[in-house]
């Protein structure tokens, strides 16, 4: 039999809740930021410079064939050493491993989210940007008011699916000593050793997180291909 009692005892309860405060936290500001870096990814890459186009084929291709956690560690043992002194401890005063998860979590999602609002944009007809020309619109113009915004809603439903894959992977800031969900089931098994139990626990969090997820991706999905009302 499962015994969850001891949630009540020590404070365990507040270490959760603390942990998935984290978790949702992590979560939301490194998708902000990834939907943004995605955005302009795609953006460079539609451009007719080929220096943009080399540039972004080198950063997704990096975020792509490399693991999530080696990217982590990058970020939070290898760049601040390439830093200047007064921007590194500026960064150390503050809570240093949840800034550089955030960053490599962005970029890696981000990197993402571009490949994804390409085979958006490949989906939209080469006659829309035609017309935006055809109006006065610049390349820049019609990328942002007519072609980008088409490519999103297309891809769309491959964007929510980046999204779990995103919450997912903010356990693995973990590994660099963010407070998150999985850090504080750690520290609260090895304070424990009820470790089935703690686990259990961990597992019911996320698959309510990832679940809720889901739901709302079907939400979208449904209307997306829903017909419009006449």
């Amino acid at each position: 039999m499962f015994d969850l009692s001891f949630l009540l005892e020590d404070g365990y309860l507040k270490l959760f809740r603390d942990g998935v405060l984290t978790t949702l936290k992590l979560f939301v500001v490194s998708g902000m930021l990834a939907i943004v870096v995605g955005i302009v990814l795609t953006t460079l890459r539609a451009l007719p410079v080929k220096l943009f186009k080399g540039f972004v084929i080198v950063v997704v291709e990096y975020h792509r064939n490399v693991p999530v956690l080696v990217q982590i560690l990058v970020w939070y043992f290898g760049v601040p050493q390439l830093l200047p002194e007064g921007l590194r401890d500026w960064i150390n005063a503050g809570n240093t491993e949840f800034f550089f998860a955030t960053v490599a979590l962005a970029l890696n999602a981000g990197a993402f989210i571009s490949e994804d609002l390409r085979s958006g944009l490949r989906a939209i007809p080469h006659t829309q940007q035609e017309a935006a020309w055809s109006i006065g619109l610049t390349y820049l113009q019609s990328f942002r008011y007519v072609i980008l915004p088409q490519g999103i809603r297309v891809a769309l439903p491959a964007l929510l699916n980046q999204s779990l894959l995103l919450f997912k992977n903010s356990s693995l800031a973990m590994a660099i000593g963010v407070h998150e969900l999985l850090y504080r089931t750690r520290q609260i098994d090895n304070l424990t050793f009820r470790t089935f139990d703690v686990f259990l626990v961990a597992t019911i969090l996320y698959l309510i997180g990832t679940l809720a997820l889901m739901a709302l991706s079907e939400h979208f999905a449904k209307r997306r291909t829903a017909p419009s009302g006449v």
